[in-house]
């Protein structure tokens, strides 16, 4: 709302509280002219009209008696049309609305109603101009070409609020809000509230609205009318405050129509448009975000997708999408957000000199990574900024759309044809994260892909034996030391070589790496390196969770390889059994560590600083404590630490408790680790830098990617699992075995999967993902079980009796270490 139209409103208030309305019978606790109404001087009057127009509160329709109210306020056609047909009516009001209404009911015939609703809501003009906070002014002094009369009580009533004028000029200075809109939306509400209540007012709505949308998606997209008009937006608002928008009437052709024509609009109008949803609450939001959902699956299940017809190519998806990317940024905002408290990015130096991909025409494909979203930018916030949104992330994920997208499609649409396919990439909070690591796998496979053709043509140059993989040959009582040699000497001298395809060797062991030793390699160095005799991470019994050592006497190398092995893990598609705080996964995406995130990283610390925020009392004296912080070292010897200059100075009061708390987090989880995280980070962006890693998924799926998921649903296992040599799900001797597997304790069951997949986790979407196959391996036999973990099958002999078959499981699965020869 601008400036001048703000203080025609103020003034409308004002004289409300002055002069009244002029209805003897009136109720509104606001206006002089109810029975009940305290009597205000002219600066008291001024300083009330201010707090009413920011809450919005209710102005008296005027009394036709009351002559000066109405020609100050309102034009007489607003409050009672003077033709009967209503043709007059050029936009509506609430007054307006109300006055129709009361002549259909007085008549009961509603077709002048369901006229006017037609043809006001089916021109974009007449919809901008309709239910106006500023409406008298904006719709009769502001459109007039002649001065409009003021009498001697009008004058009086603008001499008053000049002798406040600064106090209106400053109050107005704090409330103007570039993103509020001119719309009335109380009133909007309110006229819905009765208009849906008829049926015979809900096809004229929709009708309208048909026939509305194509003419705004010309406008938006040939004539930028929202840049020469920001009241644009107001069509918008008006036609969303509509509740039944999801109901089947509208999900055939209106719904669809608006939302292309609303994905039109400037990214500027779409932050706008957020930043107003934000403050409307969690009911409205919720209900944006539930009407696109809706239209996405109607739209969904009601057509066939495949290779050919993909689902990227229907408009109408493809629109919902972006429209409830609104809702999605609505939600953070309306949150608990953090958009400060952000780790330091390294700015890679930039090279004039040509890549070997701008060479050869493929710099799109393999780019460092995907733009950040625009509307992201425009609203200055990231997901990973959110505390705690509105609406939790897992309602914002389509299924039904999850399962039609062809992500291999939709990964060429995101990294090469950005500017003229749509990819639902771009809108990662509507995919699964299964779907996601879809994506991911792609991405990754591609890089190593081009690192081979890399290899293969710098070989042919320089006529060497060309080396297509990231071949690491370790001995298993060294193993730390010898990865830690060679992946420092890789990352020196040719750190793209990180991009390749991962080929382990245990140096005196015949097992070739198809994935399985790979991940053995995984799990010993990290068995290594998180040994607390090690020191490097300290160890939580009660969490069961590591952290970073600060007072650690390894070097940074040993940090940074820590790094990479998280970083090659999810470049390989392999599942890690690493046991990290969230806030780890937020500090690789960027957010610093804050005193929230010390509940499940350090819960001890953090109940005690709750304590301290909530007590009540004298702080002071009752907890004693100053700005000097005890910890201990590696060697459980205490170590003091100001957290201010002199801290022990500073005593901890009820004014500078927050602070302290704040400042003890940041301690805690930033500063006294720095060295250390940087490391490790640096390590970690090696591998995944280039990645679309950061751009589609959040700390907590990063953690599901690297650790897997720790539910084991060994009865989805069972469904999906496929037999071979002879076996079926109906043989005596597999019935048997799931028998044994479902009747295991917890542990066993780990063992069993560590022993069959080379690792005990679940992977993404839980073990119903894991393909695993059961083969027959010879009849009879006291031979134990034996796996190949690169393509998790289990080769069972036929073992005669149940009991045998349990007794040699158990054994085979306890005693599982190694790739020597059977």
């Amino acid at each position: 709302m601008n400036r001048a139209t703000a203080k025609h409103l103020i003034e409308r208030y004002f004289r409300q509280l002055t002069d009244g309305c002029g209805n003897g019978d009136c109720t509104n606790e606001f206006c002089a002219s109810c029975r009940d109404f305290r009597p205000l001087d002219n600066n008291a009057a001024a300083a009330k009209a201010l707090e009413l127009f920011k809450i919005n509160a209710k102005l008296c329709n005027p009394h036709p008696s009351k002559k000066d109210f109405l020609d100050g306020m309102m034009s007489e056609a607003d409050i009672c049309p003077a033709k009967e047909d209503f043709s007059d009516v050029n936009h509506l009001t609430e007054d307006t609305v109300s006055t129709i209404l009361g002549f259909c009911e007085e008549r009961g015939d509603y077709s002048a109603l369901i006229r006017i609703v037609g043809r006001i809501f089916s021109n974009s003009d007449a919809l901008i101009k309709s239910f106006r906070k500023d409406e008298p002014i904006a719709t009769e002094n502001l459109d007039s070409s002649e001065p409009t009369d003021v009498d001697e009580q009008e004058k009086q009533g603008s001499e008053s609020m000049a002798a406040s004028s600064a106090a209106l000029d400053e109050g107005l200075d704090e409330m103007m809000d570039p993103c509020e809109v001119t719309v009335d939306i109380g009133a909007v509400r309110r006229v819905y509230d009765r208009l849906l209540s008829l049926d015979q007012v809900e096809a004229a709505l929709v009708n309208a609205l048909i026939y509305l949308t194509p003419n705004m998606e010309l406008d938006l997209e040939y004539l930028d009318v929202y840049e020469t008009n920001p009241d644009y937006l107001n069509i918008f608002v008006i036609v969303l405050e509509n509740s039944n928008l999801h109901s089947p009437e509208y999900l055939e052709v209106a719904l669809p129509q608006f939302c292309k024509a609303m994905s039109k609009l400037p990214v500027a109008a779409l932050a706008r448009l957020s930043k107003l949803w934000s403050g409307y609450g969690l009911g409205h939001i919720r209900r944006m975000m539930e009407t696109f959902q809706q239209l996405i699956t109607f739209t969904v299940v009601s057509n066939e997708y495949d290779g050919e017809t993909l689902v990227n190519d229907d408009g109408t998806v493809v629109a919902a999408t972006q429209c409830l990317k609104v809702a999605f940024y609505a939600s953070i905002l309306g949150g608990d957000v953090d958009v400060e408290h952000n780790e330091e990015e390294e700015e890679d130096p930039e090279s004039d000199e040509l890549t070997l991909h701008e060479l050869l025409g493929e710099e799109r494909l393999y780019k460092k990574g995907p733009p950040a979203d625009p509307l992201e930018q425009e609203l200055g916030v990231r997901p990973v900024d959110s505390i705690r949104p509105l609406i939790p992330y897992e309602d914002f994920v389509n299924e039904s759309l999850n399962e039609v997208v062809e992500m291999d499609k939709d990964f060429t649409f995101f990294k090469v044809n950005a500017e003229t396919k749509f990819s639902f990439q771009s809108c990662p909070f509507i995919l699964s994260v299964i779907t996601k690591n879809q994506g991911l796998y792609y991405d990754n496979r591609i890089r190593m892909y081009s690192e081979r053709r890399l290899t293969a043509l710098y070989s042919m140059v320089q006529g060497q034996q060309p080396n297509p993989y990231l071949k690491l040959k370790v001995r298993r009582d060294h193993i730390i030391d010898d990865a830690l040699v060679r992946l420092e000497m890789i990352s020196m001298e040719n750190p793209s070589d990180l991009k390749k395809q991962l080929f382990v060797e245990f140096e005196g062991e015949q097992g070739v790496d198809e994935g399985g030793v790979s991940k053995e390699f995984f799990q010993l160095v990290l068995e290594e390196i998180f040994n607390p005799d090690i020191g490097m991470f300290s160890y939580d019994d009660d969490t069961k969770l590591f952290w970073f050592n600060s007072s650690s006497l390894e070097n940074e190398a040993q940090y940074t390889l820590v790094g990479l092995v998280l970083g090659l893990a999810i470049y390989n598609n392999c599942i890690l059994d690493v046991h990290f705080p969230m806030v780890v996964y937020r500090k690789l995406m960027g957010k610093k560590g804050n005193y929230l995130d010390l509940s499940d990283s350090h819960p001890s610390l953090y109940q005690s600083l709750k304590k301290l925020l909530e007590h009540v009392g004298n702080v002071e004296d009752d907890m004693m404590l100053t700005f000097q912080i005890s910890h201990t070292d590696l060697f459980g010897n205490p170590i003091l630490y100001d957290l201010k200059e002199q801290g022990d100075q500073i005593p901890i009061t009820e004014g500078n408790r927050q602070e302290f708390v704040v400042t003890y987090a940041d301690y805690m989880l930033n500063r006294s680790v720095e060295r250390q995280f940087r490391a490790f980070k640096k390590g970690f962006l090696m591998v995944t830098k280039e990645s679309p890693l950061k751009y589609l998924f959040r700390p907590e799926e990063v953690e599901l990617l690297i650790c897997g998921s720790r539910k084991l649903d060994f009865e989805a296992l069972e469904k999906t699992t496929e037999y071979d040599g002879g076996y079926s799900k109906d043989s005596q001797i597999i019935r048997d075995f799931w028998e044994t597997i479902h009747s295991f304790g917890e542990e066993q069951k780990r063992l069993f999967l560590q022993f069959t997949t080379g690792t005990d986790r679940a992977p993404v979407g839980g073990l119903g993902k894991l393909k695993m196959i059961i083969a027959k391996n010879g009849s009879d036999t006291d031979r134990l079980p034996t796996s190949h973990t690169c393509f998790n099958a289990l080769l069972l002999p036929e073992y005669a009796c149940k009991d045998k078959l349990r007794e040699r499981l158990l054994k085979a699965i306890t005693y599982a270490k190694g790739f020597g020869m059977l």
